[in-house]
């Protein structure tokens, strides 16, 4: 029988007539919520144009102000929903559907956001997703919270509004128009439709302006080839999945070269798979990512490269120009044209001949490669337009300058000069996100939105049409270049209702909203004016080398420089030397001694160089360190650009020299001179060791031949070790008694030596999932790095590392065995080169986990080590123990240190930090934790939605950035996934298998053809 006792807290609610106890009994809060502190007035608010973007300013949960109401300084008070969104589900992530387009890197992907705050990127794998993201295009995020940005639009270095800034632009507009002067839009690639149009909408009705698109790293050579052949300005696409034979002169496929994004169909032909692999050959100068894949790479001037081309030309469509004659350039010729339609040859020389060569040979095989219909429109610099633009400013013809994406004053070669010849225009307009060299010294400076706060559209490639759309609203006063072209040619609608009035697809723009990206009908390239393809390989064979040859490249990690204020970015060590926060010039060991330059290794380990001046036509370059670079060509030095950025850059990014000075002509080759100069510079180098050193059970490989007539235990060996004085297999063979593992999720990672290309994507996928942070230039050279993901890279001492276990095996005697392995650490002049990356490989048997005194570190039953933080006191243990020196260790509390400047130190920059993953503090451990919180979020989404995990569900922040497909994670009880599978391959190995750690992440055997 219930009971009718009336129960009280209070005297107070006694009394039934207490207004009191009322408004109580009616308001959850005793305090009224502080809303007026974060929405403004009523008048403000009434008058604001609201979108699903906003929720975060009028009814968000967060600590920063950035999210509430797009303005700068932290909030001290946590705001409840006042109405939660359906959409926001807190702890649980969204994501957006979206692309990037900033000119140099172009990618389809999803915006991982929490609470309103975009904090990582990932590739979107929706059908007809053309480019995926890249190491740069996964730091992008962290640029959003940028606290360098331009905040507000600025007339004469001071603030000012948006209206006050397009008056002046439209009045001076309107002024060149009435005295005949000349207007002038200079952009970058903007591969966007819409914005095409509205620009053609602006010069419609502006018959005294014209466009120029102007790339910082130029590709008009390979564009004016194309459209003298196929009448239009744009690039071939490559698909190096369809060829058996790849051949490339000069081409950093795997890098930037055209807009990079092929790893993943080259990747698909470099896997043994029934017996075949593609074959590439590559002939360059710079020790690249295509060239350390390559099964035969050989190092020539680019010169010689030229030459090396029209002997392919020969053998290829039968002409005879020329008489240089090279070995190993004839057998890959011969073996592209047996090829034929499964051939393809690429080429990086900034030549129009050169370029006009390869659509020539690529015809000639009827390359199935080789895509003329799809082609690529995210080049479309024009370097004649550049330079008549240049001249007309510098003589005063240019009555208004109105630029958009680009920043001439840094990379223009003459910068100085532009900037002096700028005073000369009448009014000149930067459209920018940070307060560039460019944009502080022009008239107005419009701070323009991070595509992350952005609408807009894309096409990548010809038959794609893709959306971009903002993940947050605009954190600072900016205006969108679209939404001033709208004003300028009298259309009042907003950027947003123009896209969408001008789409007209198949889907319904609330599916390409979802989706991010449709495909539409692909159109053949015509014919253009025709190409004397002999008269363009007569020129070539007369190519000569004049003394030294500088060629320019960009760096994996910096690209053209435009994020050159990304502290990720900064610190990602070069695939290639393992250097970072620098760059440098590379030389061969020969080039180096004759010049008297040297690299050497002091007492804690960092490795330091000589200084050089380099001299291009009279203008010299001062203070560049210099590498010295396995595999460098003689003859040859390179130099990346991107660096040595001063404006609008913190102090610490403020790194290394500006080597768009020395891009004369918007050519990548120059001649030049060096001098070497007193002083050594101090590199923060991860890697100093330069060989495999003969360990075969870190990096196995094999050739194609051995792999497809020999047994695996011949290739594949599996350590032998004693049990009870008889020889067995260590790998059955236990250190301690196991369990059961068949129960439940047991995860693990495959990596394929052979698909992985080095690229770094992985790595800084795995700084935004678990916010690693960033130590800094100083902290790194003392090997104090916080990678959580390493890529080692191994030289061959040999020129194979095949001739390296021949050198070893050769030895006879302790001390001949020393003094063999000694010698192998100076890398061959042109070595082969291997990539394996390298994180905890979370041991079934681990040995950081016997020595931790407080049981910091221990096993799951689904095969992760785990880390307890709060319970390290940071005796260093463990990664004394471990053999695979995986582990880091705090040394300092990077976040919220004044000693450390970056993101972390930044209250805009913490909005980039993962809520699901602790920050470390000093004195503790960490390590990669195989994306705990990304395995658990999938089995909680699965058990929510009442249903098993789906096959290949489970995913690391790496497994899911890599593009290649190097990387496979999963569940290896679960007998659909691709891991099972992979598990069980031939190839299969553990490092150090003879140690009995039993990991959880295996290997895959690199095969060489």
């Amino acid at each position: 029988m219930s009971s009718n006792k009336k129960y009280w807290k209070s005297v107070e609610e006694l009394n039934e007539n207490s207004s009191i106890v009322e408004t109580l009994r009616n308001n959850e809060f005793v305090e009224e919520i502080p809303t007026n502190e974060f929405l403004g007035d009523a008048a403000t608010l009434a008058t604001s144009s609201t979108t699903r973007r906003d929720f975060l300013k009028y009814v968000g949960f967060t600590t920063a102000a950035a999210s509430l109401a797009a303005c700068e300084g932290p909030v001290h008070k946590s705001i409840p929903y006042v109405v939660q969104p359906e959409e926001i589900i807190p702890g649980v992530a969204d994501y957006y559907a979206t692309t990037i387009a900033d000119g140099f890197d172009f990618a389809n992907i999803l915006v991982k956001t929490r609470e309103g705050r975009p904090i990582k990127i990932e590739n979107n794998k929706i059908a007809g997703a053309n480019f995926h993201a890249n190491a740069r295009v996964h730091a992008s995020v962290l640029s959003l919270y940028d606290s360098m940005r331009l905040k507000s639009s600025k007339i004469a270095g001071k603030n000012a509004t948006w209206e006050q800034a397009n008056a002046k632009i439209i009045a001076s507009v309107a002024d060149a128009k009435a005295k005949g002067g000349k207007v002038v839009l200079l952009t970058n690639t903007s591969a966007s439709p819409s914005t095409d149009k509205l620009i053609a909408q602006f010069l419609a009705s502006n018959s005294n302006a014209k466009h120029v698109t102007y790339d910082a790293v130029s590709s008009s050579e390979a564009l004016d080839a194309f459209q003298a052949v196929y009448g239009e300005r744009a690039l071939a696409e490559y698909d190096f999945s369809k060829a058996n034979v790849i051949v490339s002169v000069g081409a950093d496929f795997l890098g930037d070269w055209q807009g990079g994004g092929f790893d993943s169909g080259y990747a698909q032909g470099r896997i043994p798979q029934n017996g075949r692999m593609s074959r590439h050959f590559q002939f360059e100068a710079n020790m690249t990512l295509s060239g350390a894949a390559a099964d035969k790479r050989v190092p020539m001037t680019v010169a010689n490269q030229k030459q090396a081309l029209v002997q392919i030309y020969n053998v290829i469509t039968g002409s005879s120009i020329g008489s240089s004659k090279d070995e190993m350039v004839m057998k890959a010729a011969q073996q592209l044209k047996a090829a034929g339609s499964k051939g393809v040859l690429v080429c990086g020389i900034d030549d129009k001949n050169a370029q006009l060569l390869v659509l020539a040979i690529n015809r000639a095989l009827s390359s199935e490669a080789f895509n003329t219909s799809n082609t690529r429109q995210i080049r479309k610099g024009n370097n004649a337009d550049v330079k008549q633009l240049l001249a007309d400013i510098k003589s005063g013809a240019v009555h208004t300058l109105i630029m958009n994406g680009v920043n001439p004053v840094y990379s223009l070669p003459n910068g100085k000069e532009f900037a002096d010849s700028l005073k000369k225009v009448k009014l000149s307009v930067a459209f920018a996100m940070k307060e560039d060299e460019t944009a502080s010294i022009a008239n107005v400076a419009v701070a323009t939105p991070h595509y992350l706060e952005s609408w807009g559209d894309v096409s990548i490639v010809k038959g794609s049409y893709a959306l971009t759309q903002p993940t947050i609203r605009p954190l600072f006063d900016t205006v969108q270049f679209q939404d001033a072209l709208l004003s300028w040619t009298g259309n009042s609608q907003t950027y947003y209702n123009y896209l969408r009035a001008s789409w007209s697809g198949a889907k319904s723009w609330n599916q390409l909203v979802h989706d991010g990206v449709a495909v539409t009908e692909g159109i053949s390239a015509g014919a253009g004016a025709g190409a004397d393809f002999n008269g363009a390989a007569s020129t070539l064979a007369k190519a000569t080398s004049k003394g030294l040859e500088l060629v320019l490249y960009t760096k994996t990690g910096l690209g053209d420089g435009q994020q050159a204020n990304n502290p990720w970015l900064q610190e990602f060590p070069d695939p290639i030397t393992r250097a970072s926060w620098d760059n440098y010039l590379t030389i061969s060991q020969i080039d180096a001694t004759a010049a008297g330059i040297e690299n050497w290794n002091v007492a804690n380990g960092g490795l330091n160089g000589s200084y050089t001046t380099l001299t291009v036509d009279g203008k010299k370059l001062e203070k560049v360190p210099v590498i010295i670079q396995p595999g460098q060509a003689k003859g040859t030095v390179g130099l990346a650009l991107g660096y040595g950025r001063k404006a609008a850059m913190k102090e610490e990014m403020q790194v290394g020299v500006n080597a768009y000075t020395l891009y004369n002509n918007f050519s990548n080759v120059q001649n030049v001179t060096i001098a070497k100069e007193d002083g050594e510079h101090e590199f923060a180098c991860v890697q100093l060791q330069r060989t495999l050193m003969g360990r075969g059970d870190i990096i196995k490989e094999t050739s194609l031949d051995i792999f497809n007539t020999k047994e695996a235990g011949e290739w594949n060996l599996v350590p032998m070790v004693s049990l009870d004085h008889k020889e067995v297999a260590a790998t059955t063979v236990d250190l301690w008694e196991s369990f059961d593992r068949s129960v439940g999720h047991h995860f693990n990672l495959s990596i394929d030596l052979n698909a992985c290309t080095g690229c770094g994507a992985c790595v800084i996928a795995c700084h935004a999932e678990n916010n690693v942070p960033v130590v800094g230039k100083s902290e790194v050279r003392r090997s104090r790095d916080m990678h959580w993901l390493r890529i080692d890279r191994y030289y061959s001492s040999e020129t194979t590392f095949e001739g390296d276990n021949k050198t070893k095996e050769g030895s006879d005697g302790l001390m001949d065995s020393i003094s063999t392995l000694r010698g192998m650490e100076t890398p061959s002049d042109n070595p082969q080169v291997a990539f394996q990356p390298v994180m905890c490989q979370h041991c079934n048997h681990a040995p950081c986990e016997t020595v931790c005194p407080v049981a910091a570190t221990s096993h799951s039953r689904q095969g992760q080590n785990h880390m307890a933080y709060n319970r390290c006191v940071g005796t260093r243990y463990c990664a004394n123990n471990c053999p695979y020196k995986v582990r880091r260790f705090n040394w300092f509390l990077y976040n919220g240190n004044d000693e450390f400047d970056y993101h972390m130190n930044d209250d805009l920059g913490r909005m980039v930090l993962n809520p699901d993953v602790n920050v470390r503090s000093r004195g503790v451990m960490e390590k990669c934790s195989m994306c705990i919180q990304m395995t658990q979020s999938t089995i909680l989404t699965a058990k929510r939605e009442g249903r098993e995990v789906k096959a290949d569900e489970f995913q690391t922040a790496c497994s899911n950035a890599c593009t290649s497909g190097a990387m496979v994670f999963g569940d290896v009880n679960n007998k659909e996934d691709k891991v099972t599978e992979l598990s069980e391959d031939k190839r299969m190995y553990h490092l150090l298998e003879h140690i009995g750690t039993k990991p959880n992440v295996f290997y895959h055997v690199k095969v060489r053809n």
